[in-house]
């Protein structure tokens, strides 16, 4: 009877350690996890900063004489300049006419006084090689010629301030309203015209990055308004001392902007490209946990979570480098790793 006892008791105590093992497995919980095979990929390193940006050419065209005002058509449209017009290098937005300094300045006539002078001179020049006049006559020739091309000169530079125009290519940005035929007096504004299909900023950077930054280092630009539009420029100059009071050095950036998306006084994020890589492990920044014992992230090796720690190099906002602890191949968690421990198991969302 007791050797029957015994040996119902052996088997009941196995049924249930067997029962509770059971019990445990079924516990175990899978949790579900997005994963991304790690591929070699290229990678760029910023220097961030802020910026307004100003045109690189611009004038304020003002009245060098005094005349009546006249605003000139535009020949693209057929009607009077206006700001926002498009003006080519000579092209005149305005005039002033003045018909007393006009007939005191007598172009047309010192015009011909230079045509006879010259053709005086010439003749001159042949009778002297042929023995037919003395040099004296031949200097006094050459003198008149001289005198009636400076007055000529003087007098088109004269009837010139009576046109407003400007020396380069660009876009009038303001015309300063005066009723048709009204007075204006030598000095004042007539208006201005930009160029702004190239643009600069001066930006201040900490003293930290003074190494880094270097002159014909590429830089991208996004304007805050417009964040779709993505525009390139160059450092082109870097200033060699800090400012005392603050710790910080200029950089000169010059940026392309063929479209004239950017428009002078607009605010601008520059990023410095001090450093890239191709063909790196690159993985999202956002996916890496910081623990006691370094950065880490999270593999899927048979369906179990595997955590790697990690050494990172060039990183940005949105990717960093590995250069140890995972590789080429490897599936990387990306979604679900939150809650992940060593050896989890794991369900694969696609």
């Amino acid at each position: 009877m007791k050797t029957y006892l015994g040996t119902f008791l052996v088997l009941w105590l196995l049924f249930i350690a067997c029962d509770d093992s059971d019990f445990e497995e079924s516990l175990e919980i899978t949790i579900p996890v997005n994963i991304r095979e790690i591929k070699p990929g290229n990678i760029k390193e910023y220097v961030t900063a802020t910026a307004d940006v100003f045109a690189i050419k611009k004038a304020a065209l003002l009245a060098l004489a005094e005349g009546y005002y006249r605003l000139a058509l535009n020949p693209r449209t057929g009607v009077p300049y206006k700001p926002g017009d498009e003006v080519k290098a000579g092209n005149t937005i305005i005039y002033l006419d003045n018909p007393e300094l006009e007939n005191n300045i007598a172009f047309e006539s010192k015009k011909l006084n230079l045509d006879i002078s010259q053709r005086e001179y010439e003749k001159q020049k042949s009778l002297y090689k042929k023995g037919g006049v003395t040099l004296r006559e031949l200097k006094n020739a050459e003198s008149m010629f001289i005198e009636a091309r400076y007055a000529y000169d003087n007098a088109r530079i004269q009837l010139a301030k009576l046109k407003i125009r400007p020396s380069f290519e660009g876009i009038i940005t303001s015309i300063p309203y005066y009723t048709r035929g009204v007075l204006v007096s030598a000095g004042q504004l007539m208006a201005n015209v930009m160029d702004y299909s190239t643009v600069y900023s001066d930006v201040s950077l900490p003293a930290k990055e003074l190494g880094r930054i270097k002159a014909q280092q590429q830089v991208i630009i996004t304007q805050y308004n417009t964040p779709g539009d993505t525009l390139y420029g160059v450092v082109d100059q870097v200033d060699p001392a800090l400012d005392i009071q603050n710790r910080s050095f200029n950089a000169h950036i010059i940026i392309n902007n063929p479209d004239n998306i950017l428009r002078p006084g607009m605010y601008v994020k520059l990023d410095i490209i001090v450093a890239a890589k191709d063909s790196s492990i690159v993985i999202p920044k956002d996916i890496i946990l910081s623990k006691r014992r370094g950065k880490t992230v999270f593999i899927v090796e048979k369906n179990a979570a595997q955590e790697r720690v990690v050494t990172t190099g060039l990183e940005n906002e949105q990717m960093v480098e590995v250069l140890n602890g995972v590789k080429k191949g490897e599936r990387i968690v990306i979604k679900g790793f939150e809650t992940l421990r060593d050896n989890s198991k794991v369900k694969i969302v696609r």
